[in-house]
């Protein structure tokens, strides 16, 4: 039960941090950099701390939820970088690093998300690991990469 309020605060979080951030930060004289400003944290803590705090704690219902046989050692490595992004990513906003800072964690956490839903995609075809993880990993991710596109796009060029 806990991993399931834990999926639903992550996805209300991020779902607010979105519409937040872009409520806001279309309304000023520079839309996407604003939007990234915001954007940032939110979806950093809502995804990468959420799931961070999960494993770490609930390791072994989380596997279990996610149709694992085990939580696994190596998966502890998973944890903490997903925590040291939502850290990161809080350090970068509270010091106000810029543009550029939020920009790079931003990407980089989109490439561990991208490289994840292929992962759970996989999981689902490949071996029938038909759980709510897996199928709803890869179009969640698609359309994170949606929603950022503009953001990012508009703020790189």
């Amino acid at each position: 039960m806990i991993i399931k309020i834990i999926e639903i605060i992550r996805i209300a979080g991020a779902s607010f941090g979105i519409y937040w951030a872009y409520n806001i930060g279309m309304a000023t004289g520079t839309p996407a950099e604003s939007v990234l400003h915001i954007i940032t944290p939110w979806i950093l803590v809502s995804i990468a701390g959420t799931s961070a705090i999960e494993g770490l704690f609930f390791g072994k219902q989380a596997a279990a939820e996610k149709g694992f046989k085990n939580e696994g050692s190596y998966a502890f490595q998973s944890r903490i970088a997903l925590l040291s992004y939502a850290l990161i990513g809080l350090l970068v906003y509270f010091m106000n690093w810029g543009t550029n800072a939020e920009l790079t964690i931003m990407l980089t956490f989109m490439f561990f998300m991208s490289f994840s839903a292929i992962n759970h995609g996989y999981q689902a075809i490949a071996h029938k690991n038909y759980h709510w993880a897996n199928l709803n990993r890869p179009f969640l991710t698609a359309l994170l990469i949606v929603v950022l596109w503009y953001p990012v796009i508009n703020t790189l060029f």
